[in-house]
């Protein structure tokens, strides 16, 4: 198993220029899967965490725009769940990425990486 992901996350199109962020642990995870998620978004039924949405919190708070959609589903268990979707055009580089996708990020077509 890896360790601890780090990484240096750059938002783009920013209206004061573009704003690199380092990231550790499941800060930098959650923000992985978003962005190999692309639109389509995560939740934690398709990308299991323990705390997506104190995830979201500290990622809205470093100043990325992250969707909190309420999704109902089925079941036994019926109920809602969240789905967060990243609305930034951001890549990410550095630290030990490269243990974690050694292939490289998956970047959503369309996306400029």
């Amino acid at each position: 198993m890896p360790k601890k992901l780090h990484l240096t996350a750059k938002i783009h199109g920013r209206a004061d220029g573009d704003h690199s962020i380092d990231l550790v642990g499941r800060e930098a995870w959650a923000l992985l899967e978003l962005v190999e998620a692309g639109k389509r978004g995560c939740t934690p039924i398709d990308n299991p965490a323990p705390r997506w949405s104190h995830y979201v919190w500290l990622l809205r708070g470093h100043g990325f725009t992250v969707e909190t959609v309420d999704e109902p589903h089925d079941g036994p268990f019926a109920g809602s769940h969240a789905r967060y979707v990243l609305h930034d055009a951001v890549t990410l580089d550095g630290g030990n990425l490269d243990e974690w996708r050694p292939a490289g990020v998956r970047y959503p077509a369309g996306c400029a990486a």
